[in-house]
């Protein structure tokens, strides 16, 4: 591999980190239960399909977010297997299992960096997953 190649792969691969790290602020109780810390994690254009069914728009979701997990907004998220794939230049996809009081999902993200180099989530997507 050239040092071009090198240098695009490291690139690559601190995207990924940095979106995994947005994704996983989300999950902390002292930032889902903040609006101004959630709200600076959702892209103004924000969508999300919840395990429900239920679609969330970027103002719905700061307004419910922080009631949102069973058993009240300091209940502990079990976040496991969190991948990401790089998709194009400023653009990550994250899939990942998470658990609630034995409420399993599976989940789907995807991360875009803004024009001030901030990454934020624009879509989410959570599926009930069986025990």
């Amino acid at each position: 591999m050239d040092s071009d190649q090198e240098s695009a792969c490291e690139d690559g691969r601190e995207q990924v980190e940095q979106a995994v790290a947005g994704e996983l602020s989300l999950h902390r109780p002292q930032v889902r239960t903040s609006r101004e810390l959630a709200g600076a994690l959702l892209d103004p254009e924000f969508v999300e399909v919840g395990k429900s069914g239920r679609r969330w728009d970027r103002e719905a979701m700061l307004a419910e977010l922080p009631s949102m997990t069973s058993g009240g907004p300091d209940a502990e998220i079990g976040v496991r297997d969190m991948r990401g794939v790089l998709l194009s230049p400023g653009l990550v996809h994250l899939t990942y299992a998470t658990e609630v009081n034995g409420q399993r999902a599976l989940r789907s993200a995807l991360w875009r960096r803004d024009g001030q180099g901030r990454w934020r989530t624009f879509y989410h997507q959570g599926t009930p997953a069986a025990d």
